[in-house]
């Protein structure tokens, strides 16, 4: 759906849900019905809930049960696919599919997946999170978590995603930690490889803010 993006990160804990809340503030300031589902999540309180889905609830606009935007929860703090396993549960990418496409049909006008780690997180022996994406012939946004390694990582992200048959969207250069050496070289560097535009940088907020985050983002050159 023209409406709907893929959320995949160059790694683990590079700021995915931090970028989603902001890209939902963006849309929410332009006056966009907005919703986010976080099909599974590994690492949950005795609630079952996860804190990056909660903070997805609380950034968008639509209404929608916790059990909506992240309908499979599990409580260790480890892989997806080693999680289901030690809870005695299987993940399908055709059923996590299934359950982003009953949000994306709710009437959201800016709708955000987001994913867990990278592109090629397993769900099972078979599948990984990547093919929920494909399922879903849904747009991919690359967030870059600024630190050393990270054109490697976004580039071999960006091939996977390609030869998925899916489309890069934008990327979004984001600062997890501190600003690493020559970080305007490579932001630079990335512009000149990544086959899609840059939707912005964002910079360490302390506390994070995700409407302050939002300034730093153009949505417009996402929904052209």
């Amino acid at each position: 759906m023209a409406n709907t993006w893929f959320v995949t990160g160059t790694d683990t804990d590079v700021g995915k849900t931090a970028i989603c809340c902001a890209l939902l503030a963006a849309a929410n300031a332009s006056g966009l019905r907005t919703a986010a589902i976080k099909p599974v999540a590994a690492g949950c309180d005795e609630h079952g809930h996860n804190s990056d889905a909660l903070q997805l609830q609380a950034a968008m606009s639509e209404p929608l049960e916790y059990a909506q935007v992240n309908p499979v929860a599990l409580a260790p703090a480890i892989a997806p696919h080693i999680a289901a396993e030690q809870e005695g549960r299987s993940l399908q990418a055709a059923r996590l599919a299934g359950l982003c496409r009953g949000v994306m049909l709710g009437g959201s006008q800016f709708t955000l997946i987001e994913g867990a780690g990278g592109w090629r997180v397993p769900l099972n022996a078979r599948e990984t999170l990547a093919d929920v994406a494909i399922q879903l012939q849904v747009k991919v946004i690359l967030v870059v978590g600024m630190r050393l390694g990270c054109i490697n990582h976004a580039l071999l992200s960006v091939e996977a995603i390609r030869r998925d048959g899916l489309t890069l969207a934008g990327w979004i250069a984001n600062q997890p930690g501190e600003r690493m050496a020559n970080h305007d070289e490579n932001v630079q560097t990335l512009g000149r490889w990544l086959p899609a535009p840059l939707l912005g940088e964002v910079p360490k907020l302390s506390p994070f803010d995700p409407v302050e985050a939002s300034k730093y983002l153009s949505l417009q050159l996402l929904t052209n």
